[in-house]
């Protein structure tokens, strides 16, 4: 009896999303263009709805597509927004008046929205670092090509920034840096924590985020050149949008 070949061809689940993914990455198929469903794959490769499923599953855990409830599953091709880690920090961006997002979307449209400004009683954490027992708190959301992208806290002292315009919405020009900077305790070290993680409920809704997504948190603190830490900034950015660069002298 003889026995049947061993094929080395990959299931077709994977050979159609292959397919998928080229049209995509080839721009054939480009960011909010719905994929075929479920119901067109069944017909087209004369497969089970399960198998074409799979397939489709495969491109959203991929992060290359997000599915919309009751409307399909859409190409989600995002250009990573590049973070340098130091270049935007530097005082010769926010000390001539540019804002520090103008260093990570590099033309790329962005807004601002959601924005609350409020004096709260500190967290404890945030408290023992700033030495503070009222703060001034700024939530925020980013958006870059109309995507949510990162969420965002600031925490400041409150006897420090108290009558300011750091207590505004609108800071001026610069932001909260060149505030400081006006106050004479101007930021001259920074410290950045990076911790990955699966989001919070509200973090997904807030972000938009496709099922499996993971956040990054940054948690940056701001001295003087004294040593005072006059800010506490908790960053959470969807880990899809990002690539994270942070140069160092060996």
């Amino acid at each position: 009896m003889s026995e049947s070949p061993v094929s080395n061809e990959p299931p077709i689940y994977r050979r159609i999303a292959d397919g998928l993914r080229a049209a995509i990455l080839s721009g054939e198929l480009r960011d909010g263009d719905r994929l075929p469903g479920e119901n067109a794959l069944m017909a087209e490769y004369g497969i089970a709805r399960a198998t074409a499923r799979q397939a489709l599953s495969v491109l959203i855990n991929e992060g290359l597509a997000v599915p919309k409830r009751g409307s399909g599953v859409y190409v989600r091709r995002f250009k990573p927004i590049r973070r340098h880690g130091s270049r935007r920090l530097a005082r010769d961006q926010w000390g001539r008046g540019q804002a520090i997002w103008d260093s990570d979307t590099r033309g790329r449209p962005y807004t601002v929205d959601g924005l609350r400004v409020a004096r709260e009683p500190a967290p404890d954490d945030v408290a023992a670092i700033l030495a503070a027992s009222e703060i001034w708190v700024r939530r925020r959301r980013y958006s870059v090509d109309e995507r949510p992208v990162q969420l965002a806290t600031s925490y400041f002292p409150a006897d420090l920034v108290e009558g300011t315009p750091i207590t505004l919405p609108d800071t001026g020009p610069g932001g909260v840096y060149a505030r400081l900077g006006d106050l004479g305790q101007a930021p001259a070290h920074f410290t950045e924590e990076v911790q990955a993680r699966m989001p919070q409920p509200e973090e997904v809704t807030a972000l938009e985020l496709p099922a499996g997504t993971p956040v990054v948190v940054v948690r940056r603190t701001a001295y003087t050149a004294g040593g005072t830490a006059v800010e506490v900034n908790i960053m959470t950015l969807d880990a899809a949008s990002y690539v994270l660069q942070y140069d160092f002298d060996a």
